[in-house]
């Protein structure tokens, strides 16, 4: 299990690959606050289902200053699909050996159907401007977190 971020922590700084393979680095942002969520995989429902409404509440987001970066294990091919097929308009970032999603806290022990194993813990965390983790969210839904997380910062 990786240690969860706390607010005040500062976010751990990473470079990752897009889907078109270029890279992207958290300090690239700074200046913005950026949400950086994660998700367990792309072209599934609920991950789906997430990425759309981060998709249509972008303009929103950046608007309120705020940049969007979504982290999966998969591969930056199978972002580029998951992009195309949904017209997502969010940063996808590939994370395949989990390092990023480790230091962040967002992987660790789930159950699903009685069974436990080892994934990716939904999760979103919200860094300021500086750097810092404002607000850090562990096992959220993929339905309805995208509003959760605009009436909860104000927007």
């Amino acid at each position: 299990m990786s240690e969860r971020l706390q607010p005040g922590d500062v976010a751990p700084d990473f470079t990752l690959q897009d889907a078109d393979g270029t890279e992207v680095s958290l300090a690239d942002h700074k200046g913005r606050k950026v949400i950086v969520y994660f998700y367990p995989a792309a072209l599934t429902p609920g991950c789906t289902k997430q990425a759309c409404d981060f998709t249509d509440n972008l303009e929103l987001l950046t608007g309120a200053g705020y940049d969007v970066l979504g982290v999966s294990p998969d591969k930056p091919e199978k972002l580029a699909k998951f992009r195309d097929k949904e017209s997502l308009k969010v940063t996808l970032l590939a994370d395949p050996e989990k390092t990023v999603t480790e230091a962040y806290g967002a992987y660790g022990e789930k159950k699903n159907y009685g069974k436990t194993y080892m994934g990716v813990i939904r999760s979103t965390i919200i860094v300021d401007e500086e750097g810092k983790v404002e607000r850090a969210l562990y096992n959220v839904r993929a339905t309805g977190h995208v509003a959760k997380v605009i009436k909860d910062l104000g927007i």
